[in-house]
């Protein structure tokens, strides 16, 4: 591993809380097959028809669902109103199709963790109940929500570290199947969160430091109890895989709305990242389906920007924004990581495009100009994709980036997904926090 690069120029930039995007310059073209990163099609498409089985479930425990049979997916909403102002601001020239995928409107969890938190703990569920003779895979999964079966999975924990959205899907799933629930939750967690957890019979430890060390502490405790699981943000592959099934969906709603993506008509996807779990889930699975056409983009705090900073210094986990004098405070608190995970940026390194960072006071601001433009609230941290297409004609390293991958005669008929990573749960006082929250720069 090399580490020579550890005050490069972007290192230097970082260390100086600068907006910046960031090119990888691991990138390969063609592609590897994934297959050699030790992940498969195949596992892909067995997390998925796990949830299918799971959706009658699902469905009786959470009758939200059950317009969509117990599947849990969010809405792709073109936000033509938002691309008009975009392309009033200085220096935007956002040609094609502007659309907003909007987990923020995932069922149960109100954001984008609903879909790794969810299906890890289902997985282990399903676990659990063939190897003890509750179920069988051709059974209808909806026997699951009797009270025999919930006194079974009374006897065992399950355990998570989180800023906060994560320990939201786990806690609210793993209490309708009945399992006891430990969330170890960082001092960047809102209380809107922890309070929502709590009502619903979840215990919630919280720690005067970062993600970090409630990841750590919760591993510790949760390893002393043999019936305790613990779910690993940093380091999980059901996680990356339950995340990962989003990017067949994507691939549906796409063609129901009659948008191509080939090699004529590029796909850029920009996603909020922080540990990086569900933005790597997400990446890998849209790079399995699209290859090639598919150009994907994290963006992170300027505060916090651990993926960009292991990545670019080669370092991964074994680096944290504090070694380069930053403290992760960010108020994009899903987004507030300060030690990025190494599983998923290894993972990024040959499929990755690159990373974007933004300020906090743009969260808050392009927060309300959707509000205004579209009617749709998002978490103020979820905003942060809107930097990606907001600076897409304001770096010259992605204009260089167009250039080299043969995209400026094709990028008129590129789609644009900002990927809206949470927000629908937000209690209406909270809203109204955010929405006359003005941060200076």
């Amino acid at each position: 591993m090399q580490t020579d690069n550890w005050k490069s120029p972007i290192i230097k930039r970082l260390e100086n809380m600068e907006e910046l995007v960031w090119i990888n310059p691991k990138k390969e073209s063609p592609n590897k097959p994934l297959e050699e990163m030790g992940i498969s099609t195949k596992e892909i498409d067995d997390a998925r028809i796990r949830l299918e089985r799971f959706a009658p479930f699902i469905e009786c425990c959470f009758p939200e669902t059950k317009a969509t049979q117990g599947i849990i997916e969010s809405p792709l909403t073109a936000i033509p109103m938002m691309q008009k102002f975009i392309n009033e601001s200085d220096h935007c020239n956002l040609t094609g199709t502007l659309l907003l995928k909007q987990d923020n409107e995932l069922a149960i969890a109100g954001s984008v963790k609903a879909r790794g938190g969810i299906y890890e703990v289902l997985k282990h569920t399903e676990d659990l109940a063939l190897f003890h003779g509750l179920l069988r895979k051709e059974d209808n999964y909806a026997k699951l929500a009797s009270k025999e079966c919930r006194h079974f999975f009374q006897q065992y924990t399950i355990q998570v570290g989180s800023t906060g959205n994560l320990g939201l899907s786990i806690g609210m799933v793993s209490v309708a199947i009945g399992y006891k629930v430990i969330i170890h939750m960082s001092s960047d967690a809102k209380q809107w969160k922890k309070d929502l957890l709590r009502e619903h019979g979840v215990v919630v430890v919280e720690y005067q430091s970062d993600y970090s060390v409630a990841v750590k502490n919760g591993r510790v405790q949760s390893d002393k109890d043999p019936k305790s699981y613990f779910i690993d943000d940093e380091n999980s592959i059901d996680l990356f895989l339950g995340y990962a099934v989003a990017a067949k969906r994507l691939e549906l709603q796409l063609k129901e709305q009659g948008l191509i993506v080939n090699e004529e008509h590029p796909l850029f996807v920009y996603i909020p990242c922080g540990v990086g779990g569900a933005p790597g889930g997400i990446t890998f699975g849209l790079k399995d389906i699209f290859g090639e056409n598919v150009h994907c983009f994290f963006v992170e705090p300027t505060k916090a920007p651990c993926m960009l900073l292991g990545m670019a210094s080669g370092k991964h986990d074994e680096i944290s924004v504090n070694d380069i004098g930053l403290d992760g405070q960010t108020l994009a608190d899903g987004l507030a990581v300060g030690r990025a995970s190494g599983f998923i940026g290894k993972v990024m390194e040959p499929i990755l495009s690159g990373i974007f960072t933004v300020e906090d006071c743009k969260l808050f601001e392009y927060m309300r100009h959707l509000l205004n433009k579209e009617q749709i609230f998002l978490e103020p941290s979820a905003c942060a994709a809107f930097e990606g297409v907001m600076r897409l004609s304001f770096y010259e390293e992605m204009s260089e980036y167009l250039v080299n991958c043969k995209l400026v005669d094709k990028i008129g008929n590129a789609t644009h997904i900002v990927w809206a990573t949470g927000g629908s749960l937000v209690p209406d006082k909270n809203r109204e926090e955010y929405i006359n929250t003005y941060v200076g720069d």
